[in-house]
């Protein structure tokens, strides 16, 4: 029986966390925790639905664009997209979320896991106007946990080494890989024009 399907039986395999990695785990973001997010211009936010159906979603802007309202606030701009809402339909149903924080440069991330809502507040769109477009709606994240990840992930994958960048041309364009996907009938277009058209939507829409 190779299957581990217990609490008992993973932690035979794993033994208890090490007392470290359990009292870094902080109810809500200090000074340190804080300083991170506002160099970071890019994080992922999980989410589930009742159901327990998981999606994980990228976001990124300027460095800070999560807001650190207080002591246990933070804010996240919604920005236009292709009106998929995935987390934002998961949250309705079910407000629990993970994110993850990264800063380019910087091996360590911050892990953030809290109860999330959706919201219209004018207050908190207001946090944005700093922004050359408004978001749609804001993702009010009110946290429960906060802990700084160690690095070794990413120094095992060396995900800032220009060394193991690829060359772009190595996959297909998006919209080639869309098309094959789903077998329509959409132009195929260069990289170059797939870049364009991005740029040009979040200089218009945010």
């Amino acid at each position: 029986m190779t299957k581990i399907d217990t609490q008992e039986k993973l932690r035979a395999i794993y033994g208890e966390p090490l007392g470290l990695a359990v009292s870094k785990c902080l109810p809500a973001p200090d000074p340190h925790c804080k300083h991170f997010i506002s160099l970071a211009p890019f994080a992922v936010i999980s989410s589930s639905d009742t159901n327990g159906n998981a999606d994980v979603s990228p976001r990124g802007d300027g460095p800070g664009f999560i807001k650190v309202v207080d002591d246990k606030t933070l804010v996240m701009p919604d920005r236009p997209g292709n009106n998929r809402v995935d987390t934002l339909s998961n949250i309705v149903d079910n407000p629990k979320v993970g994110m993850l924080f990264f800063v380019p440069g910087v091996n360590e991330t911050l892990r953030i896991n809290g109860v999330a809502e959706i919201s219209t507040d004018p207050a908190l769109l207001g946090l944005f106007a700093d922004t050359p477009k408004a978001p749609i709606t804001a993702i009010k994240i009110t946290v429960e946990e906060a802990f700084l990840h160690c690095a070794k992930a990413l120094m095992r994958s060396k995900l800032w080494d220009p060394e193991t960048r690829i060359e772009r041309k190595t996959l297909p364009t998006l919209g080639k890989m869309i098309k094959d996907q789903t077998a329509s009938d959409i132009p195929e277009s260069t990289q170059e024009e797939v870049d364009k058209y991005f740029a040009q939507s979040i200089a218009e829409r945010g």
